[in-house]
């Protein structure tokens, strides 16, 4: 039962090859994403580079430049027009802040395979099987063809920066192998055994939902794209001939191919100069050390990759003998999908988030698009921020590395962004970012352009680092950090005629309300957002100024603003307003939920701290209702485990558990759910739905925001038994569980001396913790 449990929640199985690219496996080593499609006769397998995006900074300087009026001045006008009552005044002189886009994650390329038996030019393909196994992050295809044994393995290694693939058959086999691109690319042998592709990235990419008539731009001035190069080498028992156009094998059992990429991107602030040449000998010398180690790459890249995935592991009881997406579509409930998920979402952090890279993005770092869905770009009003909620409380900190490097960045280009719009001091950022540090309001609707609070929620991931890791060392590190976002908050903040302070302008992210004049709307005073951001900020601030001994004046300031903060209202359907007065919404059912953010990610409200406001939350998100799109439904998992109600977080679990309507590259789709190789739908796909589960899962495990360690909060009666391993509380503490219908036992190891209180239901028990020593406790018996 237990192999079966754990097969069920580790393996993603199919019985024929991807048809298109949303049933391609995932695979990864953080900086290079491929795709493999597992197909017989013909394969395909798509290639990223994390690095590679349009534009430079000097696009992002020609771009982000304000349509309008812009200062200190400018915001008091707004300001202005918002206490006359007059809104659409305020929504039309907060378009003066609006400039251009942000750019695109671009695809690199696809390797492409032509396979045949030797001496036949076609042959039934028989006995078909494709799998991903999470276990060991390698995507394996068998089948025979003509009667011939063939069976391919892929992987992505981080040790050796480069993607594997082996394809062995019972009899010779004539492969030709290519490599395509959408850029503008061209194609050469790489000596005898190899073949490089050299590319040029456009110098602009607009998003596709925007403005007619916007288009991609190639440059050859200052701001040009940057080159890219993709180079791979074969060695085979075989015989290989070489084309510019194509590597061809012949009379081929044993073959193995290896493939590295390199870009011109050195760092958000410096134009990517390296030369496609460059480029091309950096993935050429990474290929040549792999292929001098052709016996160790296998060993290597799972002990990697293991060293990690197996920290934590969910198993879950499943009696499904199904292939992964005949699983998703069958209707009953099958509690090992669930455990499925969770794996999933951590094997993506790890194939897609590793130190010294840059975040993932809206799709992690898969793309196929030259023109992608919302420029595959960071969307940092919740999507970038839910892709890491599971970092810390699943066991991958150093996944985590990416972001927290890069708000240091954006921190950077933030402070340009508030002096010049707002005559701010600290930084800001808003809606959407990219590689190049992109944070000004992007043109088009203020419900989504106008929202400077982009910085403050992600400086909330810096000190969760420090909550969970306990590294005073770091937090000193990026103090300057969040010291700059809490400056910006102190002079955005104004005086309310009740002697509060509150914000404005103010929009509660994509959502509007109906104003007077019986249309939407959303600028406005006080979002209920900004306000949990700010006054979170600023204790978080508190805080570290406590933690470190410091002796900074603006600390002071920000405890005293703190105190004059309002809390969440509650309105008169008993919900949690989503804006300072109890406005009617235009969209009830809407998607975002960003009034509850105190709730979950945040920790100002709880069932036991705040019993109204969390009355209050359950309420709005019964209003809100279970259908949404695919992240906002994982945002909603974990926003019913806080508040302890594992029925409802459960039956969020099931809504994403569904297959996803066909949207194709549309922005609205059929539905959400999942995609059959486990994408998360919006629709389209974005990757932070998967992520969002995953953290969601293991809040209904475990939680610790509130100072004590609860085990089950949100345990579904659905998932009578099962384990997990490798939970993480705050304060540095490991928590492994397992349970069935009579007995529960947590097994704690802290990274320190420590005393925990161990919450069950309404039981409470302290324990003292020894450094690295584990301590089983009977939870239930």
């Amino acid at each position: 039962m237990r192999d079966r449990m754990t097969a069920a929640a580790t393996e993603l199985t199919y019985d024929a090859p991807a048809a298109d690219w949303l049933e391609a496996l995932p695979l990864g080593n953080g900086r290079i994403g491929a795709m493999a499609f597992g197909g017989p006769g013909r394969d395909r397998i798509a290639l990223n580079d994390e690095t590679l995006w349009s534009g430079s900074p000097a696009t992002t300087r020609r771009l982000a430049t304000p349509v309008g009026e812009v200062g200190a001045a400018a915001v008091d006008r707004i300001r202005a027009a918002l206490s006359e009552g007059d809104v659409r005044k305020a929504e039309e002189l907060a378009h003066g802040f609006h400039s251009g886009h942000s750019q695109a994650y671009l695809p690199l390329g696809d390797l492409l395979l032509a396979i045949q038996v030797t001496g036949r030019l076609d042959g039934e393909v028989t006995k078909y099987r494709r799998r991903l196994d999470l276990d060991s992050a390698v995507a394996r295809s068998e089948y025979e063809i003509a009667g011939v044994e063939v069976w391919q393995e892929v992987f992505v290694s981080a040790p050796a920066q480069a993607l594997v693939l082996r394809l062995v058959s019972s009899q010779p086999l004539d492969v030709t192998i290519s490599l395509t691109s959408q850029l503008r690319a061209t194609t050469h042998t790489v000596d005898d055994n190899g073949l490089a592709l050299l590319a040029t990235c456009p110098s602009s990419v607009p998003p596709p939902h925007g403005r007619a008539g916007l288009e991609i731009e190639y440059s050859d001035g200052e701001d040009r794209g940057m080159n890219a190069a993709v180079v791979f080498r074969a060695r085979t028992d075989g015989s290989v001939t070489a084309t510019d156009e194509a590597l061809i094998v012949s009379n081929s059992t044993d073959l193995l191919l290896v493939l590295s990429t390199a870009t011109g991107y050195e760092g958000p602030h410096t134009a990517p100069t390296r030369t496609a040449s460059e480029c091309r000998d950096a993935a050429d010398t990474a290929v040549l050390d792999a292929l001098a180690r052709s016996e160790e790459l296998r060993d290597e890249h799972v002990a990697d990759y293991q060293s990690l995935f197996r920290r934590s592991i969910l198993t879950l009881p499943s009696t499904a003998e199904l292939t992964t997406d005949r699983r998703l579509a069958d209707a009953s409930d099958d509690p090992g999908l669930a455990a499925l998920i969770y794996n999933f979402g951590r094997y993506l952090m790890i194939s897609s988030s590793r130190p010294g890279g840059l975040p993932t993005n809206l799709q992690g770092i898969w793309n196929e698009h030259l023109q992608p869905p919302w420029s595959s770009n960071y969307t940092v009003n919740i999507n970038t921020e839910m892709n890491y909620w599971p970092a810390e409380t699943t066991s991958l900190s150093e996944c985590h590395e990416p972001l927290l490097t890069y708000v240091k960045d954006l921190a950077v280009a933030g402070r340009r962004t508030a002096e010049i719009l707002y005559g701010a001091k600290g930084w800001a950022a808003h809606h959407n970012a990219d590689a190049w540090c992109w944070t000004a309001p992007v043109d088009g609707n203020p419900k989504w352009a106008n929202w400077p609070m982009a910085g403050v929620w992600m400086c909330r991931h810096l000190w969760d680092h420090f909550a969970f890791t306990g590294d005073r060392d770091y937090l000193r590190e990026v103090w300057p950090v969040l010291r700059g976002a809490a400056e910006f908050c102190l002079d955005w903040l104004i005086e309310l005629p009740d002697g509060t302070l509150g914000t404005a302008p103010s929009t509660s992210p994509e959502n509007e309300y109906i104003a007077a004049d019986g249309s939407p709307a959303s600028v406005t005073i006080s979002s209920t957002m900004d306000l949990s951001l700010i006054s979170d900020l600023f204790d978080r601030c508190v805080q570290t100024a406590n933690e470190l001994g410091l002796a900074d004046s603006l600390v002071d300031d920000l405890a005293t603003a703190r105190k004059r903060i309002p809390d969440p209202q509650i309105g008169g359907r008993g919900q949690l307003q989503e804006w300072l007065d109890d406005l009617p919404e235009a969209e009830p059912q809407h998607r975002h939920t960003s009034h509850l953010i105190g709730l979950h990610p945040g920790d100002q409200i709880t069932p036991d701290g705040t019993p109204e406001l969390a009355r209050a939350a359950a309420r709005t998100l019964e209003l809100r209702g279970d259908k949404s799109t695919g992240w906002s439904l994982a945002w909603r998992i974990s926003l019913w485990a806080r508040l302890r109600d594992g029925a409802a977080a459960h039956r969020l679990v099931r809504e994403l558990l569904t297959p996803a309507g066909d949207s194709g590259t549309d922005y609205v789709g059929d539905g959400s759910g999942l995609y059959p190789n486990l994408f998360c739908a919006h629709p389209p796909f974005q990757i932070d739905g998967n992520f969002g589960a995953t953290a969601g899962i293991a809040e209904m495990l475990l939680q610790s925001h509130t100072g004590e360690l609860e085990i089950f909060p949100a345990l579904p009666a659905e998932w009578s038994e099962g384990a997990i391993t490798g939970l993480r509380a705050r304060g540095g503490v490991g928590v492994d569980l397992e349970w069935s219908p009579s007995a529960a036992t947590a097994v704690l190891t802290a990274d320190r001396d420590t005393t925990v209180v161990i919450r069950y239901g309404d039981q409470r028990q302290e324990v003292s913790l020894s450094a690295g020593v584990p301590l089983s406790c009977q939870v239930r018996s």
